[in-house]
């Protein structure tokens, strides 16, 4: 097999030692050419840091899994922002990311977060799937079940897939380097409130058995939610991140929200370092690709509302011929007889 060249921007962000947690999500591309049968195919990659290559050298069979996750984390992102002024376009140039993704912003704070419930959430599937030889289904739950069901089938091994995944998507985090001290403490707490929401996640589901469908059986096990699911649930957050300062504390540094009004951060909370821009115009120095030729909804109130996703610029329209039945009239007997008609709409509208 060829060598895959390593970007020379993941080099020199590993030197400076500004690699984050998300680098790995170059694996959605690279990773998905690799065998993964050899040991020597983990130092071939882009996006991985020392500890994730020896990572990777000591578990090549949980790989696959990594990368289903690097994959799902960039497709699902952009599902879940498509309407909205920063839409995660800039999550597909890993591991070249921009300063949307490398400053500490609210947006960086999501992609973490994903970023980290992605890992854990394909591995605990793979171990109940039987893709991966080191684990298997989850040990059975130590609540009692209720008389209406038992428990059984195969559960999500979140414990294995929490265990390995934080080992992996961690270990950018541990560099001690003076002035990253912020943006490593802000990155590793939203890596936590990612998992965190995966675990809360963790639900029961049944399955009944019985003659002819009849439910006089009820099997449960617990099963994480789709990762589709998780993104909904950490975009609330984002929209309700807490901007933090790394300050002293006592006799340690801590996140602390920037307005004195604001409650103590919470675990699930996604924190950030500074103010995003908004999106509007280019502005390479700020991450923002602009809105420009984006199609927005007319008749939309929310963010893919023309008005808001074209920042009040203005949209232009596009018409479409439709051809559609009209004036049909009943027949004896019995059918109905229609003309074709034409008339135009907008079919779409594009932000100036």
């Amino acid at each position: 097999m060829g060598h895959l060249a390593v970007p020379t921007a993941a080099v020199l962000l590993y030197q400076l030692g500004l690699t984050t947690a998300i680098q790995w999500l170059a694996l959605a591309e690279n990773g998905s050419r690799v065998a993964w049968d050899k040991s020597h195919h983990c130092r071939l990659l882009a996006g991985l840091v020392p500890d994730q290559v020896q990572m990777c050298r000591r578990n090549l069979e949980v790989m696959h899994s990594i990368v289903q996750a690097a994959s799902k984390t960039k497709s699902i992102c952009q599902k879940t922002f498509a309407g909205m002024r920063w839409n995660c376009s800039s999550i597909q140039r890993a591991p070249s990311f921009g300063p949307d993704l490398l400053k500490g912003t609210r947006e960086s704070a999501f992609v973490h977060a994903l970023s980290a419930a992605a890992i854990a959430h394909s591995i605990a599937q793979a171990c109940a799937s039987g893709s991966l030889p080191l684990c298997s289904c989850s040990s059975v739950p130590s609540e009692v079940p209720r008389l209406d069901f038992r428990w059984g089938g195969c559960g999500d091994n979140l414990h294995y897939g929490l265990q390995l995944g934080a080992a992996f998507a961690d270990s950018p985090l541990k560099s001690n380097k003076l002035g990253l001290q912020a943006l490593r403490a802000v990155n590793w707490h939203n890596n936590v409130a990612g998992r965190q929401v995966l675990s809360e996640s963790l639900d029961t589901k049944c399955k009944c058995h019985g003659v002819s469908g009849s439910c006089s059986v009820k099997t449960c096990w617990k099963a994480l939610l789709s990762l589709g699911e998780i993104a909904s649930e950490l975009k609330s957050k984002y929209l309700a991140a807490i901007r933090v300062s790394h300050r002293l504390v006592g006799h340690r540094k801590q996140l602390k929200p920037t307005e004195t009004d604001i409650r103590v951060v919470r675990e699930t909370d996604l924190v950030y370092l500074i103010n995003s821009p908004d999106y509007c115009t280019p502005n390479v120095h700020l991450g923002s690709v602009g809105t420009q030729d984006r199609q927005c909804n007319k008749t939309s109130a929310g963010s893919d509302g023309c008005n808001l996703l074209c920042c009040g610029r203005g949209y232009n329209a596009y018409m479409e011929e439709v051809v559609e039945r009209c004036r049909c009239k009943y027949r004896w007997c019995c059918y109905v007889v229609c003309k074709r008609c034409r008339r135009l709409v907008e079919s779409c509208h594009d932000c100036c």
